[in-house]
């Protein structure tokens, strides 16, 4: 099957835009393994990112986060924030990454998160046996990557400036929500 991302296509905003937005059961219609092999750390994050733009722009916490085969560097799930969509306290970015990817063998990916994960995710993170995660805001939020790093997960710090500012500009206009998603509704007290 012909793909539109392939060896030869370009690799750009466009491109990684179509990659967010469609289902991950359907990006091989979308894009080739030649393609998913030219996607580097900072483009993956960035797709993170257009994740956590979404949850934004449906009212929801900006987060998103993406999991890739570490070998063939394939998207295996990604996901973003529903806290307000779904009304749900626990579709953080990551849950609903890890939710996409299914019942898989999480000791060979890398998970790929806008913002540093809060507690839960982490030990979500540590507990299905994730190889590596790549983290790209640790200015509005940190302090689990130690914990990951005690457990034997490879933590890098890869900081996008449009996912910075866009949790930053998110914080400030809905602090409760921010506090919300962080520490549930007694947080907001």
């Amino acid at each position: 099957m012909e793909t539109l991302l392939n060896a030869n296509a370009e690799l750009s905003d466009a491109a990684l835009t179509a990659i967010a937005h469609m289902p991950t059961a359907s990006l091989p219609a979308l894009m080739d393994a030649s393609f998913a092999k030219r996607l580097s750390d900072a483009d993956l994050m960035r797709v993170a990112v257009l994740l956590a733009q979404k949850s934004y722009d449906e009212g929801g916490c900006p987060i998103g986060a993406v999991i890739i085969d570490n070998d063939t560097r394939r998207i295996l799930g990604k996901g973003h924030n529903t806290l307000v969509q779904e009304n749900h306290p626990y579709h953080h970015g990551e849950t609903s990454a890890i939710r996409d990817a299914g019942r898989i063998d999480f000791s060979r990916t890398t998970l790929f998160t806008s913002l540093s994960p809060c507690e839960i995710c982490a030990t979500l993170v540590h507990m299905r046996g994730f190889a590596r995660v790549v983290v790209g805001d640790v200015t509005n939020a940190s302090g689990t990557e130690a914990l990951l790093l005690s457990k034997g997960v490879e933590v890098e710090v890869l900081e996008d400036t449009r996912g910075i500012e866009l949790y930053a500009r998110f914080r400030a206009e809905k602090p409760e929500l921010d506090l919300e998603d962080w520490q549930g509704l007694g947080g907001r007290k």
